[in-house]
């Protein structure tokens, strides 16, 4: 063994520090948690147990089972089980939690029963960068990603799915009673072992199909056609790829420290009608009066951005893009010029279109206008194949424009959006690992995706403050 960096003989005598808190350096993360949950007051953010029983086994302080919880997404150990073992051997959880070693199944419980009051701490902290001053420049962005279930794709069925999974079932069973025939006239000895397999294989199949004719009674109950066996909330999403059954995780980032100020869990695949909701959480929870919100073409919808003028919120979010004119090489929407003095259009002819009547369709007031010279019009084939081009405009329509309009005087918004809020999706995402969540139903993932949370958005702030400036902070 020599030339090699020698190591010390295992029944050497050594001399370690006399007191556990001499590993933890004064800079060390685990400090902060200690810090964080000490000021907290647990009580009135719900916890249970805060206050000693009289009688029965004493049990551990929901600060022991917090500060456990905080580490552990700090450091991607989100298991229960891998918590029990690190709480025996891992130094800096011996410092804080006071050498206390919990076992799986009270670590599992502590979140399971204080669900609300974990996602309140999470709150908290946010409430703690507001008053930091974080919040300074009010312009967040707002984004949704699909984060995996327990459930896996096959457990979950809808009626397409299960309709399909029949039918295979009942050609398999068919093929299998055609090789049965064949086999009855082959060798008996070989015969009679052919024919036990396909029995076997027949009875499989049909022992399958009725529990899928059980799973559609079930299914026809439900509201959105849509049933999960392993995980009841999770639903089948579309994704950029084959599509995943999970949650659709909705985020409001900071643009300025890029620190997640509101989110939300939802088992519903579109972020259509979560525009306004999430940025009125996001106002709330930085404390600030004028608010602007940046979201992707996926978030438009005009009862949305209606909703968000109406609270005072600045959205600026692009237009989708539905109509084929302009691919087809007509004229769009855009080369129509409204006079709302007039309350008309003008069309790249020059001409008028005007107003002719209003109607109501889905609940929103929609008004209609054309010309009579369509059919007159000599650039009539660059702009409708119809009889005469239609244009329909909603009675908020002004608030839509509105808005085009800060996006034109704002042309960095999108990659001002892709710089703030993508980056903690995807940080989120390495830390969860290919399994993402670990706990099923709504509320126990919203619990589980409010740790995950509250983790980066408090390593964030260590990197921006200091540890040491920011336990200075907490106390204050």
């Amino acid at each position: 063994m020599k030339r090699f960096v020698q190591g010390e003989s295992r029944t050497q005598s050594t001399l370690l520090p006399e007191l556990l808190d001499d590993y933890i350096s004064e800079s060390n993360p685990v400090r902060v948690i200690d810090v964080f949950v000490d000021e907290l007051s647990l009580g009135k953010l719900g916890f249970e147990g805060v206050d000693p029983a009289e009688t029965g086994r004493p049990a551990y302080h929901p600060s022991v089972l917090l500060k456990l919880y905080i580490y552990g997404y700090l450091n991607r150990i989100q298991s229960s089980r891998r918590l029990e073992r690190e709480a025996q051997r891992n130094v800096e959880l011996m410092w804080l939690t006071g050498r206390l070693t919990p076992d799986h199944k009270t670590i599992a419980n502590f979140r399971k029963d204080n669900g609300k009051s974990i996602r309140n701490v999470c709150r908290q902290f946010v409430v703690l960068c507001q008053q930091l001053s974080f919040f300074t420049e009010a312009l967040v962005a707002i984004d949704g990603s699909k984060f995996k279930a327990v459930n896996n794709r096959d457990r979950n069925f809808t009626s397409a799915k299960l309709q399909r999974r029949m039918e295979e079932i009942e050609s398999s069973i068919n093929r299998y009673l055609t090789e049965l025939d064949t086999a009855d006239r082959q060798e008996p000895a070989v015969a009679q072992a052919r024919s036990e397999r396909l029995q076997d294989k027949i009875a499989t199949l049909k022992a399958q199909m009725k529990e899928l004719q059980a799973i559609e009674v079930q299914l026809n109950a439900t509201p959105d056609k849509q049933i999960s066996l392993t995980d009841p909330d999770a639903r089948s999403m579309k994704t950029r790829g084959t599509g995943i059954v999970g949650y659709n995780v909705q985020t409001a980032v900071d643009a300025k420290h890029h620190l997640i100020v509101a989110h939300e869990v939802t088992n519903i695949g579109i972020d259509r009608d979560q525009l306004s909701s999430m940025a009125k959480s996001a106002r709330a929870a930085m404390g600030v009066a004028d608010l602007t919100v940046i979201a992707d073409r996926g978030y438009f919808k005009g009862e949305e951005i209606l909703a968000c003028h109406e609270a005072g919120i600045h959205a600026i979010v692009p237009k989708t893009t539905t109509s084929g004119a302009k691919a087809a090489g007509r004229f769009d929407r855009a080369d129509f010029i409204y006079d709302a003095e007039k309350n008309e259009y003008c069309c790249p002819a020059g001409d008028h279109l005007i107003w002719r009547y209003a109607s109501r369709q889905d609940g929103l007031l929609q008004n209609r206008y054309w010309s009579s010279n369509c059919q007159r019009c000599a650039i009539k084939e660059k702009c409708t194949p119809s009889t005469e081009r239609r244009i329909t405009r909603w009675e908020h329509e002004g608030v839509l424009m509105a808005m085009q309009n800060r996006l034109d005087h704002a042309p960095d918004s999108m990659r001002i959006r892709r710089q703030t809020v993508e980056h903690p999706f995807g940080t989120l995402k390495l830390w969860m690992g290919s399994a993402h969540f670990l706990t099923r139903t709504l509320d126990r993932v919203s619990t589980e995706m409010g740790l995950h949370v509250l983790a980066y958005n408090l390593k964030r702030v260590m990197k921006i403050l200091g540890n040491e400036s920011l336990m200075e902070a907490m106390r204050a």
